[in-house]
Order: structure tokens, then sequence, then C-alpha cells
């Protein structure tokens, strides 16, 4: 298993693992429909993930996950590149990236890194109308401006991946060999590998996106450990229900493509270590959203549930082996703060157009950047799957609150009921809670721009 080894001789005085004028890389990892619960560190019984266990043990990992603002593919990536609040970037599913909109890159690129994508893109506007999206081409201006771009639109088949890239009489388009997540990080470890060769004192911001453990649920055969009568499912899935027959069906190849995950993750983190950057690299681990699979009687993604919105959020890397902070964190983390976050761990000012917290003292001995939120905001702007549209709010002390256009929907305690088990939002003992939570959405939905009908906003 990989992990990370400090280099004595570039150890400072001050602890940190990097000189002062040598700014460290970034890299992400994200995967897709990946729920937090899906890890052993986490408690789930059905997979083995020892790397991303150790990683998040090492480093720093959000206690209960980070949270998906919108569990949905398209507008979470648009807030992720961006930072911005997805009624100002991409509202719903596949829609595009507005023209011109500057990503995360830019800030990157402006401050000397070598920026790379690797992997699903997902906001450049195809539709299931428009053929697969397997072969959709994004053109090169609408690739968020990275230095170097490899990757696909959408795909949901993990054996049949095709990757384009380039521009050009450079352009180029071919199909993955074998499966996609190995694939896909065979292609990342020969870029760190060509970084550290071409350019070894530049320093890069480098993401990889895959699709797994996205639907349909295909895994290497290597990765299928249990019979579906094996697998155990969580105390919020109805016995005897559908849902529950589909949950167990798709259950072990659900949990075999997260194994599969981590053994590609161990692969990348031997590559930090083998070419010597492991020392200076700071690595964020997370998805876009998470998976029902079967709790609540429901299957897939946008419901403000724990299982669709929560997701990993780990903080590896550089700090895993230095005197800096790790444990656990119960902030708010939201897809809005990935990306200033990234640039406060890289040293590089937050531009002003985004709107997202740089949760990045987190893994310093720094102050906080303003006043960090202690709560923060969950959409479904459209009705989509089984979900109405809906404006929610977590705190970090464990609270939600949600409204749909008819009104009060969701009101839990997610401390002392983690599987949302008991929906308190019109029990009379609890009024005077789901008025303060609401007036605290309502405070929420005004200060990112947002519109909701029935919150009067």
């Amino acid at each position: 298993m990989g992990h990370f080894q400090h280099p004595p001789e570039r150890q400072g005085s001050d602890g940190q693992g990097y000189g002062m004028t040598e700014r460290p890389n970034i890299i992400w990892l994200m995967t897709d429909q990946h729920r937090h619960h899906a890890h052993g560190f986490a408690g789930d019984p059905n997979l083995h993930t020892p790397t991303l266990d150790q990683l998040a043990h090492q480093g720093l990992r959000c206690r209960n996950g980070a949270i998906a603002g919108n569990a949905l593919c398209c507008p979470f990536r648009g807030s992720l590149l961006t930072s911005r609040w997805p009624q100002h970037c991409i509202p719903e599913h596949e829609q595009p990236l507005p023209d011109g909109m500057p990503t995360v890159a830019a800030p990157f690129n402006a401050a000397g890194y070598h920026t790379a994508w690797f992997g699903k893109w997902h906001v450049d506007g195809c539709s299931e109308s428009d053929g697969r999206a397997a072969h959709w081409i994004v053109p090169p201006e609408r690739r968020g401006g990275f230095q170097e771009w490899v990757g696909f639109e959408n795909n949901n088949d993990q054996w049949d991946s095709w990757v384009h890239g380039g521009a050009g009489e450079s352009a180029f388009l071919e199909r993955l060999e074998g499966y996609e997540t190995d694939a896909l990080s065979d292609r990342f470890i020969r870029y760190l590998e060509h970084r550290h060769a071409a350019e070894p004192g530049r320093p890069f911001f480098a993401a990889l996106s895959v699709q797994p453990p996205h639907w349909p649920c295909q895994c290497p055969r290597e990765y299928l450990r249990l019979r579906p009568d094996e697998y155990v499912l969580r105390p919020n899935v109805p016995p005897g229900s559908d849902a529950a027959r589909r949950a167990r069906l798709n259950g072990p190849s659900y949990a075999g493509m997260v194994e599969n995950w981590d053994h590609n993750v161990a692969r990348i983190v031997d590559a930090l270590r083998r070419l010597d950057l492991a020392h200076n690299t700071h690595v964020l681990i997370f998805a876009d959203h998470g998976e029902m699979l079967g709790s609540h009687g429901q299957m897939g993604k946008v419901l403000p549930y724990e299982e669709s919105i929560r997701t990993p959020f780990i903080f590896a890397g550089l700090s895993a082996y230095t005197r800096l902070p790790g444990g656990l964190t119960d902030a708010p983390i939201n897809h809005v703060d990935i990306a200033p976050t990234s640039l406060g761990l890289a040293g590089i000012p937050v531009p002003d157009w985004m709107t997202g917290h740089d949760w990045s003292h987190l893994r310093s001995w720094s102050p906080p950047r303003g006043t960090p939120p202690d709560a923060t905001l969950v959409q479904a702007i459209g009705a989509r799957e089984a979900s109405p549209a809906y404006r929610a709010i977590v705190t970090a002390d464990g609270w939600k609150y949600a409204v749909t256009e008819d009104g009060p929907w969701m009101l839990f305690d997610l401390t002392d009921d983690p599987y949302e088990m008991a929906n308190m939002v019109h029990h009379p003992k609890w009024r005077g809670r789901r008025e303060e939570l609401h007036a605290r959405l309502c405070e929420l939905v005004r200060e990112t721009g947002d519109h909701f009908a029935p919150l009067g906003i």
C-alpha cells in the first residue's frame, strides 16, 4: 500500500515539508457518485480501502464528509471549477459553462503553475439528444484554461471509455485500454513522471476525475468480492423493498469500484513518493455527490439525504507527515469552497470572482481568512429523478433543514439521528429550531444571490 514518506533532508526548521519560497503542488483526485459512507474509515463493512483509510487518518478529513451543495454532476462541477454558486454558473444538468467564465486554472496559471485536467469534464452542455457523450469533442477554448487537457464530456460505460485532447493537427480521440479508472490513473502517473522530468522546479496543479463508482455498477472481476446476499445494507434501507433488492444486486459492484479506486490512489501515492514529489504535494480527495443505494427507498442522487449529499473529503499529501494539523473537522466544506481552499494551500490569492470560503487554514497554523461559515446551502434548482426542487441548510453542529415549493420538508438532528429516521419538521417540540433554521436558510439564499419562491426571496 502506498504511503507518504518525508525526506529528512527537506525538513526545515519551521516544521514545514517544503522551503518557504517553494510553492507546493496541488492534486485533485475526484470520483463520481461516491458517497462518504463507502469507505473503511467511515465504517462500511462491505469494502476494504486501506490506502484511503491511511490517508484519512494521517491527514485531515471531514468527520461526516463534505457537502455537495448541488448533488448533481454538472451543477457541482461548474461550481467546483469556478467557485460560483450554480445559479451563476451551471444551474441544472447538461447545461454548459458560460463562455469566457474563468476557472480555477486561471489563478494557478497566473502564478506560474502548470495546470492539467484528466478525465470526466461534464460542463460543456452535451445532452442525451446530442448522441453518445463519450464522443462529444470539447473545443479547446472550452477546456477551462488548463494547459494540458485529456478528457471526455461524459461516459456511462467504464469498459468503453474514450478521451480526447490537443488542438489542430495535434488533436486526438482515442479509446482507453481496459477499465476506465485504471487507464486514467496510468495517464495521470505518466503526467507526474513527465512533469518531474521536464520542469522539476515548476509547481503544478493537476486534477484526475474518474467516472466510477457512478452507474452502471461495473467493476473489474477481481474486485467483485461479495454476493448480493452478503452485501450489508444501511439501517435506513426499507427491508423487503424494491430499493433493497436493487441495492443488494448493485452494491457488491459499487463496493468493488471503490476498492479499485483505492488501489489506483495507492499507485498515484507511490508515484509521488518514487518521484520525490510527496514532500511538496497537497492531495485533495473528494467526489461530486453521493449515491442513495436503497436508503429511504431511493436510488441515485440529488435528494438532500446524507447518502446523496455527503462526499469524502480528505486533505492528504504534504501535511500528512509534517507538523501541520490533522485529524477530524466538522467544517461544512461545500463545492464552492474547494477551488479557493486549493489556492490557499498554494499560497495564491483567491480572486474576487470566487465566492467560496478558503478552508486552507485547517491544514496550517495560519489564522482563517475571514470568518469561517457555520452552515452551508444545498440546492436542487430544478426537480430531477426522485427529488423535487428544494433548498436546504446544513450546520456545522449537525442540523439539517429543507424546504420545497410546498413548504417545510425535512428537519433532522444528525448528531442523534445520523440515519435520518425521525423527520421532526412538523413536531411541535422543534418548532423553534425549525423557525431558527428557516431564518438562517433565508440568509444563505440571499447571500448567495439565489431565488426560491417558498422562502419569499
